[in-house]
């Protein structure tokens, strides 16, 4: 009996250290019990529920009580939490080099924040060898998409070079073309033309010389930046050279006309262009809300290499140094992004959730969620803001198994310590993970964060 009752309390010795290790959901089932649902498929929490995952799926949900699981299955409790689709970011930037470490350390700050898509806009060879790890499971990390090397001035320099450059490119197996800055309508045209025969979606920059209204026309996957919307709104832009405009219209913002944005919201909802605002950008780098000093000591800032964030802080420094940059003029120009990204929402327009992370100020992961808190500052719901991370994702990969929760479903989720609908900051409060095949309890995320802090 005394050798029963020692095994017996080294078993339960060991559940607390178990607890904290990661579990893969094809070698033991992961249920969430007494857990309050946002299925993501409308508004609404369903409390006291059940959910079983198994191999990466939901292989169950239902009332407390009334769903079966295994009996070794690992029990999460999930009394007082709040279980939700995982998070998208759909203007992630994987390091395009020969070295796989550095890839992983960025999918690594993704997963550990509960972002379990990624979709990388800048592309590299190794890339899709990346992918490959990620889908076998021999990496755990975000599901990711994946672009080819950029198309812009430099790298297209004829119509014959970028319908070549296409042509490679989906040769290669890369899921979308990522256009950058420096087209011009000649080469601008034999991409989309030759991208559209090879059914290769693209996405990303609208160059200057094309603008909003020959890239809508094209039928761009999605728009980022929300590249060429104030452009589009300013009287007589062909006598503006780009220079003067500076990045995204910033320094001629003051000039544009507000009462044209219902034409252009229903060009983009006619041709069905999804939008990604990145006004993470807009807010921390060219906002002068904040200064490079405070943005910089900021406390994710720990994740990233000093060198990074004092490059960082004095590109913000370079831009609010230069003549054309005015304080109450840059304060008008981000009200207007958040006027646009309302008015997209308001007018059936599809937004998408990202904020070019790693790009200045953006530490990945974390920042997916501080663009969602930007959304709502924007006008929109926590709900509508949730959505461009979860539900218009799976619309946009023509996806119906990810971006919400139901049997069948991708098991990609997010236990939350708070309600998100009612505080949206309440995603940043992560109780658990499950990526992939693997659930990530708060223990291990805390953990591995912790070996991912840099040395200032």
């Amino acid at each position: 009996m005394k050798a029963y009752l020692l095994v017996l309390f080294l078993l339960l010795s060991l559940f607390p250290a178990l607890a904290q290790q990661p579990v893969n959901s094809r070698e033991r089932e992961v249920v969430f019990r007494s857990v309050n649902l946002i299925p993501m498929d409308k508004e609404q929490v369903l409390e006291n529920q059940t959910v079983v995952v198994k191999d990466g799926k939901i292989s169950a949900i239902g009332s407390n009580g009334k769903v079966k699981h295994s009996k070794n299955a690992l029990i999460v409790d999930g009394r007082g939490k709040y279980l939700m689709p995982g998070l998208a970011e759909m203007h992630a930037h994987v390091p395009p080099v020969d070295d796989l470490e550095p890839m992983k350390e960025v999918l690594q700050l993704f997963a550990l924040h509960g972002i379990t898509t990624i979709r990388g806009m800048l592309g590299h060879p190794r890339h899709l060898e990346l992918r490959s790890k990620l889908q076998s499971g021999e990496l755990i990390g975000p599901r990711f998409y994946t672009s080819g090397p950029s198309l812009n001035g430099n790298s297209v320099k004829t119509p014959e070079a970028g319908t070549a450059m296409v042509r490679q490119q989906k040769q290669a197996g890369y899921d979308f073309l990522k256009l950058h800055p420096g087209l011009n309508n000649e080469t601008f045209a034999a991409i989309a033309r030759t991208a559209n025969q090879e059914k290769m979606p693209f996405a990303g920059h609208v160059s200057y010389d094309v603008g909003v209204w020959r890239a809508i026309e094209a039928g761009y996957a999605s728009i980022d930046h929300m590249d060429g919307f104030i452009e589009s709104l300013v009287p007589e832009l062909d006598a503006i050279p780009e220079q003067e405009a500076g990045l995204f219209a910033m320094y001629i913002s003051d000039q544009a006309d507000t009462t044209r944005i219902p034409k252009l919201m229903a060009a983009l909802r006619e041709k069905n262009i999804w939008i990604v605002p990145t006004q993470a950008l807009a807010e921390r780098w060219m906002s002068p809300a904040e200064s490079p000093e405070t943005l910089g000591s900021k406390p994710e800032m720990r994740y990233m290499n000093p060198k990074t964030v004092q490059n960082w802080i004095a590109s913000k420094q370079k831009l609010m140094a230069d003549p054309r940059y005015d304080a109450e003029s840059m304060g008008r120009y981000v009200d207007l992004r958040r006027k646009l990204i309302k008015a997209c929402n308001d007018n059936g327009v599809g937004l998408l959730l990202g904020c070019d992370a790693p790009q200045v100020f953006n530490v990945p992961g974390i920042s997916t969620h501080q663009e969602l808190e930007y959304l709502v500052a924007a006008g929109l719901s926590p709900y509508e803001a949730l959505r461009t991370g979860t539900v218009n994702v799976g619309k946009y990969f023509k996806r119906d198994d990810i971006g919400v929760l139901k049997v069948g479903a991708a098991a990609d989720l997010l236990l939350l310590h708070g309600n998100p609908l009612k505080d949206i900051s309440q995603t940043q409060r992560i109780a658990g993970i499950v990526i992939g095949q693997t659930y990530l309890p708060e223990a291990y995320i805390k953990q591995e964060l912790k070996k991912m802090e840099k040395a200032k």
